[in-house]
């Protein structure tokens, strides 16, 4: 196997039981789409997966389930009874493809009476690398073992009950014998692959309705932060505890705890993943979830690469009704009716020197419509905005949008996975089509992929390369 070409990616995803699911296995490749009736489970199987890649990422299990499902109870198999202790719980896992061969990652959470992880598998290479066990219900801790291989089999130490254990090896692993060594290469797989996810739901109410930090809306309404999940910037690199030493503050090596009484402490301040911190957000120009902040996302990308904002715009004309020449960010006056004058493109810079210039309170996005003028992206149906946006972010990067890439790992050595539950939601079928084949194609380059579902399965019908898969048949 070359290890320099292959890129930590999920390949499957295992819904053992987890709400409409029991049982239920799908295989990932770099394209997937998933159909069925309402119902069906779509939806079910992308939050399992953000679950993970939350955890993944370093945060902690309640806000990882509660940002994704709202409650615990709601991610439990329907008809599930509780046992004599009335507990309840979920089971989800995934195998991630890489340098390291195929690794598995199986987790069976308690979600009543009280949110815990009560078992974790990691396997890969014939080996099971790691376990983890609910040994003592009145400590917030499990027992783990992790493969060592060396004179000693298997090394035990307690691990926190409401974190992932795999993203902990790093920082207790040493790496002296080969067993380590093969530990330490699969969790980092696995976690390489997890933090490479980015969810993707843009929302035309709430990109008309955002204030004026470089989003589509009137002045001053809203935008105050990020709406929906992934709001703000993913912290990267050792402060999400990757590499990181231990007892970082908010970082996952200081949770780890060693027993004392069961008391759960707040998880404010932890590095984990889709952080909400929209301020280092709007600094950098990085793409929220719900894409409110799409024009000064815009106006850094047509300024980056010229070649790629070309693609966007060829894509956009054959998405939108009406001549579409151009697409730009221009100055957005307070107070302005959003005209512009033609060719008034934003001068490098100005969206982080908002306010520095009378009268310029940030940036909007608009269509040039040739003879027709300039049309505020706003202004644009549901679809066409739900296209440009989805577009945007398969011809961007992990550096361009609110997420949070393992920083140790050399990026041409990572594949992003963006997740778009609803894909082709307020789009017509034609939309749909074009948004499908421009999927294809960045795909098709091996930087990303993506992992949607869709109403209409159509879409796709001839398309060389995607992977459709009906739910509830």
């Amino acid at each position: 196997m070359n290890t320099e070409t292959v890129r930590p990616a999920v390949t499957e995803l295992r819904l053992s039981a987890f709400k409409t699911h029991r049982g239920v296995t799908l295989p990932l490749t770099r394209l997937t789409l998933l159909s069925g009736e309402s119902g069906s489970g779509k939806s079910s199987a992308l939050q399992a997966y953000e679950i993970l890649a939350r955890l993944g990422s370093g945060e902690s299990l309640a806000r990882a389930v509660g940002e994704v499902a709202g409650s615990p109870a709601a991610c439990v198999p329907a008809g599930a009874r509780p046992d004599a202790q009335g507990r309840r719980g979920f089971r989800i896992g995934c195998t991630v493809d890489g340098p390291a061969g195929p690794v598995s990652l199986d987790l069976a959470v308690q979600a009543e009476p009280e949110l815990r992880i009560v078992g974790e598998r990691l396997t890969g290479a014939g080996e099971t690398l790691l376990t983890t066990a609910l040994t003592d219900p009145d400590r917030p801790t499990v027992q783990a073992a992790w493969h060592t291989a060396g004179a000693t089999p298997v090394t035990r130490a307690p691990l926190p009950d409401d974190r992932l254990g795999t993203s902990l090896l790093p920082l207790r692993v040493a790496g002296k014998t080969a067993g380590q060594r093969l530990v330490l290469a699969a969790a980092e797989q696995v976690v390489v692959a997890l933090r490479s996810a980015f969810v993707c739901d843009p929302r035309p109410e709430v990109m008309r309705g955002a204030g004026p930090d470089g989003a589509c809306g009137a002045d001053g309404a809203g935008g105050a932060g990020g709406a929906g999940r992934g709001a703000g910037v993913r912290r990267s690199g050792r402060d999400a505890g990757l590499r990181g030493g231990p007892g970082q503050p908010g970082g996952a090596g200081g949770a780890a705890g060693s027993g004392g009484p069961r008391k759960r402490k707040s998880s404010g301040g932890e590095a984990g993943g889709w952080g909400r911190d929209t301020e280092g957000t709007r600094a950098e120009g990085r793409l929220r979830s719900s894409c409110e902040n799409l024009p000064a996302v815009l106006e850094r990308t047509s300024q980056e690469c010229a070649r790629r904002h070309a693609v966007l715009v060829a894509a956009v004309r054959e998405a939108c009704a009406g001549p579409v020449e151009g697409l730009r960010a221009v100055p957005r006056q307070a107070g302005g009716t959003g005209q512009t004058q033609a060719g008034a493109a934003v001068p490098a810079g100005l969206v982080g020197a908002v306010g520095s210039r009378a009268g310029v309170t940030g940036v909007r996005a608009v269509l040039d419509r040739g003879e027709l003028g300039e049309l505020p992206v706003e202004q644009l149906g549901d679809g066409e905005l739900r296209f440009l946006a989805l577009a945007l972010v398969l011809l961007t990067g992990p550096e361009v949008l609110a997420m949070d890439p393992v920083g140790e790992v050399p990026s041409a050595h990572q594949q992003m996975t963006v997740m778009a539950d609803g894909m082709d939601r307020c789009m017509d079928p034609r939309q749909a089509r074009e948004l499908v084949s421009l999927a294809l194609r960045m795909t098709d380059r091996g930087h990303v992929r993506l992992l949607g579902t869709v109403r209409d399965a159509s879409v796709a019908e001839g398309l060389p390369g995607v992977q459709v898969l009906h739910l509830g048949v």
